[in-house]
C-alpha cells in the first residue's frame, strides 16, 4: 500500500484464445469472413461482458495460422457465448470448410496487466 493508501481494485478480464489454420490460398478469405461475418455476428449477440476481439496471423510457407482473442469480463460471460462446456470452440460451418487443422478446446487466462 503506497503511502498507506489501499490501491484500486482491478476488473479481471478474461482473454479466450484459440488457433486455427488455412492453406495459403484460404487465408484471406478466411480472414475477410472473421472480420466481415463472425467478429461482427458475435456483437450482434450483445452478450453482457463481452469486450471485443482481435485476430493475430502468422503466414508460413505452407499454412497460414490465426490465433483468435476475445475479450470478456468473466467465466460467465464466456459461457453465455460459448455455451456451458466453456472450452469448446465456437466454429461457424463455413469457416470449419476452409480449415485444415485447428484447435480442440479454447484457453482461458486471466489478464494481468
Amino acid at each position: 500500500m503506497p503511502g498507506g493508501r489501499a490501491l484500486p481494485s482491478q476488473r479481471s478480464v478474461i482473454a479466450r484464445i484459440w488457433h486455427g489454420w488455412t492453406k495459403p490460398e484460404n487465408a484471406k478469405t478466411y480472414e475477410n469472413m472473421l472480420r466481415d461475418e463472425i467478429f461482427p455476428s458475435i456483437a450482434a449477440r450483445n452478450i453482457k461482458g463481452y469486450r471485443g476481439a482481435e485476430l493475430f496471423i502468422n503466414q508460413a510457407a505452407d499454412e497460414v495460422e490465426f490465433v483468435t482473442f476475445l475479450r470478456f469480463d468473466s467465466m460467465d460471460a464466456v459461457k453465455e457465448f460459448a455455451g456451458a462446456d466453456e472450452g469448446k470452440p465456437v466454429i461457424y460451418p463455413k469457416a470449419e470448410a476452409l480449415l485444415t487443422r485447428m484447435d480442440q478446446r479454447s484457453r482461458h487466462y486471466r489478464i494481468a496487466i
